[in-house]
């Protein structure tokens, strides 16, 4: 089994959204959850995220968790959505480094490793971070699967 922990700062927008998209794929043998750096434990995902989540048939019942010692050491992999997310873990649980990245470095995307918070923003900026999460989860299914 492989459990996968997405990262983000409020766990109500990008983490749970890339959550419910792994999910969604019924991956045997993959498990995932997402928390936030500076999350309010039992908050709903955003307005915005979930419509986005609604529009693309994906299945989403959120509420939002602080990241703590227990999330960090049930994952196998930790991906954060932004680089300033991945060294908050270092400095927070040094004994994770190993397995915390950030999603667009997992991939192997070269440069820019943060995916763009659209909190506060246009339902078209959720729009647009849906499908760039969207595209690097199937990049790290691939991956994975390797």
């Amino acid at each position: 089994m492989q459990r996968i922990l997405f990262v983000c700062t409020g766990n109500t927008c990008r983490s749970p959204m890339a959550e419910a998209i792994l999910k969604n794929k019924h991956i045997n043998g993959i498990e995932v959850k997402s928390a936030g750096i500076y999350a309010a434990n039992g908050s709903e995902a955003s307005t915005h995220a979930k419509k986005v989540l609604d529009d693309n048939q994906i299945s989403n019942n959120h509420r939002s968790s602080l990241l703590t010692s227990a999330e960090v050491e049930w994952a196998d992999l930790i991906l954060t959505m932004t680089t300033s997310h991945k060294f908050a873990i270092h400095q927070q649980f040094p004994h994770a480094v190993v397995k915390v990245f950030t999603l667009k470095e997992y991939v192997g995307e070269p440069f820019n490793h943060d995916v763009v918070d659209p909190y506060g923003g246009s339902l078209g900026m959720y729009e647009a971070t849906y499908r760039e999460l969207y595209e690097l989860i199937d990049k790290a299914i691939e991956k994975l699967k390797s």
